[in-house]
């Protein structure tokens, strides 16, 4: 009989100290953590093409098929002479006759013509009242030509207003929600005309920033730059780059556009307060310091009251009942208010804890930022709304 193999006793395995145990889980904790998160922008979001824009477009026309809820005829003269005008073109002679109808109102259609938009394409349209109609709801827009700053027409206008607003009245109530007397054509205009812009044509192209400053402009020139190789972007001004075009993207500008703007940059902007004193809103940018300052907030509060009181005769006397005036003025110091120094340097929140901490609210938060920006202590600009 062959005797059944013994199996081996396992290998002890070596000790770890605790020291080594813990520098393993802090190397596995540090290793999940998010890396240092930088506020980048794509160019596309930061700066638009020059050229590459929408144009408006205008026209006036006329609805119709509304049920009692138009422009009356004999105060509004130019809706009177439109519909003449329209019949007319149609061959109806209405020229001396009367007429009351309430059921159309004259209206201005707006409308934005895309870039690069072919003709035969729609596109949304605006319809507004400008007369004393009541209500849009249920009129169709008669065909109404759309024209441009040069006065060319671009587009044709035509179809069914859709209002987001409703009207409603009786003998001794109304009640009125939204804008009736405003509407909306989905796909309610045809472009007849195009806009000539060649782009494949151009030898350079501009960069317009939306937020003009002189460190994006020059960060994102240097993006570029480092993107294609070479010198070709030089930003002329804070608002403006030029980027000469490189030989291998001629006559494909999609291709070289589409490439830049994906580019990622760090955009910078102006230390600033914007503060709107109607509503009380303020908003503050990240940069926005403060030097070493002491502020303190108080009001002064004076609050009278009036009780007056009845003063009665007494029993059996030739007295009159009289009102006497009694009148409890109250001031208040604000004593309890106390003076907080605030560190220079400190961050946007630790600046909002500290104004915070003084329990004040937006409004008195208004007249103290405008304060510390007086004393020469806030480093950023403010700009009232």
């Amino acid at each position: 009989m062959t005797p059944d193999p013994v199996e081996a006793p396992p290998m002890p395995l070596p000790q770890r100290s605790l020291p080594f145990r813990l520098l393993a889980v802090l190397a596995c904790w540090l290793a999940v953590l998010p890396g240092p998160a930088f506020a980048l922008s794509r160019v596309k979001d930061l700066a638009s093409i020059e050229g590459v824009r929408s144009n408006q477009l205008v026209g006036y026309g006329i609805v119709v098929g509304l049920n009692g809820t138009g422009d009356t005829l004999n105060n509004i003269p130019f809706t009177k002479q439109s519909l003449q005008a329209m019949l007319e073109r149609l061959g109806v002679n209405t020229r001396g006759a009367t007429m009351r109808t309430q059921n159309l109102a004259a209206v201005m259609v707006t409308a934005n013509l895309p870039p690069f938009s072919t003709q035969g394409t729609h596109i949304d349209v605006t319809v507004s009242s400008l007369g004393d109609a009541k209500s849009l709801q249920g009129g169709t827009l008669l065909v109404t030509p759309l024209l441009g700053a040069d006065g060319e027409v671009y587009a044709l206008a035509q179809g069914s207003v859709a209002i987001a607003g409703f009207a409603a009245e009786g003998e001794a109530a109304k009640i009125t929600r939204g804008v009736p007397t405003n509407g909306r054509i989905s796909n309610g205009a045809l472009i007849e005309r195009e806009m000539a812009f060649k782009l494949n044509e151009a030898r350079s192209l501009r960069l317009s920033l939306r937020n003009p400053d002189f460190t994006t402009s020059k960060r994102i020139a240097a993006a570029i730059n480092d993107f294609m190789g070479a010198d070709t972007a030089e930003p002329t001004d804070p608002a403006t780059i030029t980027l000469q075009i490189p030989p291998k993207y001629r006559g494909n500008m999609i291709r070289l556009i589409t490439e830049v703007e994906q580019l990622k940059v760090e955009p910078d902007q102006t230390a600033r307060v914007v503060v709107d004193e109607r509503s009380g809103i303020i908003v503050m940018g990240r940069d926005v310091r403060v030097s070493t300052v002491a502020i303190a907030q108080g009001n002064l509060t004076v609050t009278i009251t009036e009780q007056p009181m009845v003063s009665q005769p007494g029993p059996l006397s030739n007295g009159q009942t009289a009102i006497v005036p009694r009148t409890g003025v109250k001031v208040d110091t604000g004593d309890g208010n106390k003076l907080a120094l605030v560190k220079e340097g400190v961050t946007l929140r630790e600046l909002v804890d500290g104004l915070n901490a003084l329990g004040v609210g937006p409004r008195d938060l208004i007249s103290i930022l405008q304060a510390i920006k007086t004393a020469g202590a806030l480093q950023a600009d403010i700009e009232l709304m």
